[in-house]
């Protein structure tokens, strides 16, 4: 039972989804510039313009049919011949529609079924401008160009019955544009100026006869009131001056009753005036008297309050000179306070520096003197030491050391006996012959080589060292004949050659071999 049911529900529910689904299918709506054409099922098409329908499917189909007003260009092309066989271009605005009553509908559904609005154009274009073209050929260049509404309507009326034939309505047909194959339009148009302005000037020339005339008959016209009027001028003139001369005598009288009267007035007056005046002057006075005792005031007070502000400005500025002097002095007191902070600073550290560099001095004497000293104790270690040696060397060779001594001395004598001799600036020679018959100048050459003779003998005297024998001993005479020995020193060998060897002394004493 509640299988049926379900089977029961399911075929409605699809019975209906069926329904639907055929409904969405079936289901058109024409939008109101187009109309769709329903057909095959039944035997008269059905139309929908701006309405819905349904569509069998399978069974029917929709067509489509363009109902919106189109706007076709029309053109001659070339030229062509008028009535007065004058060839004109012409361009022209046809605009149509397809006509939506039963007959157009089915003509048009013959000729512009599923047609697209340039397709359409281009079917109807060629009728329109034929048309237009037999229109042109039965009316005349002035016609046209004075009547383009006329001529629009009669193409249109000639090609609507075309027209009807397609289902087309011709709305409206409009001359855009003419033009003619030698410009007569324009020849036609000065012709008319010149008729216009023919008719302008003879206009012009009734108009200015006309305004002479009329200005001729109001000059008549109004010297002739310029007469009249002088006449009843002269006439009013002359009652004016009897009128005159009657109110000068009530005048003068008048007059005179005036002026006695206004004497006595006057006098009044002016006892009244001069009371007036009076009260006036003392009230002026006493308004003066009081207005110069509020201006005294107004000064006095005004006087005080310039002495107060100038006295509050003094104080004012006097008070910021203060405080401008005293912001100056603490300024300055505290950039001498910096100042000397800067200096103790750079004093401090300029002190710091001389005592580094005091150090530094310090020691690098310490230094130097410890140097010298350990020189010095080095040096007296030294010449002890050559001391001690030299000691040892003269008491091991003992004669030949002081023959050594005397030997190397022997120059510094000679070079001392002679050196007076290198003072003497002029030696003048008296005696031209001295003892042993010599001249002065042999005697005085032989000076130095006697003193450093009798020197010599000195020696030899003194120490028994004899120096020439010391000399000679090298010599072959003194080896061979006479046998010379330097008793002593038979390990030490003995040079008196100048210069000396230095590479055989040291310190001035013979080396050991």
């Amino acid at each position: 039972m509640n299988i049926k049911l379900i089977i029961g529900v399911a075929g409605v529910f699809f019975f209906f989804f069926f329904v639907l689904l055929v409904f969405c299918v079936s289901y058109v709506k024409a939008p109101p510039n187009k109309a769709y054409i329903i057909s095959g099922f039944r035997k008269k098409p059905k139309i929908l313009i701006g309405r819905a329908g349904l569509k069998i499917p399978f069974f029917e189909r929709k067509d489509e049919l363009l109902i919106k007003q189109i706007s076709i260009d029309i053109k001659t092309g070339d030229y062509v011949p008028t009535l007065d066989f004058i060839g004109v271009n012409i361009d022209a605005v046809a605009k149509v529609k397809i006509r939506t009553d039963e007959d157009g509908i089915q003509l048009a559904m013959k000729n512009f079924l599923n047609m697209r609005e340039e397709q359409i154009m281009e079917a109807l274009v060629d009728s329109l401008q034929g048309n237009m073209r037999e229109i042109i050929g039965t009316i005349s260049l002035k016609d046209l160009c004075n009547d383009r509404k006329s001529f629009g309507d009669q193409v249109q009326e000639k090609a609507q019955v075309d027209m009807n034939r397609l289902g087309i309505e011709i709305i409206s047909c409009n001359i855009q544009h003419v033009e003619d194959q030698n410009d007569l339009i324009i020849a036609l148009g000065q012709d008319n100026m010149a008729a216009i302005q023919k008719n302008a000037s003879i206009a012009k020339a009734n108009a200015d006869r006309d305004v002479a005339i009329a200005q001729a008959q109001a000059a008549k016209e109004s010297n002739d009131a310029q007469v009249l009027a002088q006449t009843e001028i002269s006439i009013k003139q002359n009652e004016l001056s009897i009128k005159k001369s009657e109110l000068k005598t009530i005048e003068d009288t008048k007059k005179a009753e005036a002026d006695a009267a206004y004497e006595i007035q006057k006098e009044a007056q002016r006892k009244t005036i001069e009371i007036t005046k009076t009260e006036a002057d003392i009230a002026r006075q006493e308004k003066e008297v009081d207005l110069k005792k509020r201006e005294a005031d107004v000064k006095e007070q005004s006087l005080n309050a310039e002495i107060r502000k100038k006295a509050e400005a003094d104080k004012f500025a006097k008070q910021q000179e203060a405080d401008a002097q005293l912001y100056q002095r603490q300024r300055n007191a505290e950039a001498e306070k910096f100042e000397k902070q800067q200096e103790a600073e750079a004093r401090k550290a300029q002190a710091e520096a001389e005592l580094f560099a005091k150090k530094q001095e310090a020691e690098g004497i310490r230094a130097v003197g410890e140097a010298e000293a350990k020189a010095i104790e080095a040096k007296g270690i030294a010449e002890a030491e050559a001391l001690e040696k030299k000691a040892d060397a003269m008491k091991k060779y003992g004669q030949a050391a002081m023959v050594e001594m005397i030997v190397n001395a022997l120059p510094e004598m000679a070079k001392a006996i002679a050196e007076p001799l290198s003072t003497i600036d002029k030696v003048t020679i008296i005696d031209g012959s001295g003892n042993g018959g010599e001249s002065g100048v042999g005697s005085m050459g032989a000076y130095v080589p006697q003193v450093l003779a009798k020197t010599i003998e000195s020696v030899k005297e003194t120490t028994g060292i004899d120096i020439t024998e010391i000399m000679r001993a090298n010599t072959y005479d003194a080896k061979v004949n006479k046998n010379v020995n330097l008793t002593g020193i038979d390990t030490v060998k003995v040079q008196v050659e100048s210069p000396r060897d230095d590479k055989a002394y040291d310190d001035g004493f013979p080396q050991e071999e």
